[in-house]
């Protein structure tokens, strides 16, 4: 959820089903700013609230890494 303060590119995000603005995410989950390649936000310096607060490491990071690699389908 975005804050009233948050201002990445528009295009970047999208009204949820309660009004809310949110991040836009990739078919597959991920969030459109991320640069797969280098693992970086492609925003940094506009990032959300609720990133620049994230913690990268902690518990909760910890726990969406697996479920990320869980959801990841197995290499030949």
């Amino acid at each position: 959820m975005l804050m009233g303060d948050d201002e990445p590119p528009r295009r970047m995000t999208l009204r949820d089903r309660w009004g809310g603005w949110v991040m836009r995410r990739l078919e597959d989950g991920w969030c459109v700013a991320l640069d797969r390649q280098t693992m970086l936000c492609t925003i940094y310096e506009q990032r959300p609230f609720i990133c620049r607060e994230y913690q990268a490491g902690d518990y909760d990071c910890l726990e969406q890494r697996k479920q990320l690699v869980a959801r990841q389908p197995e290499s030949p």
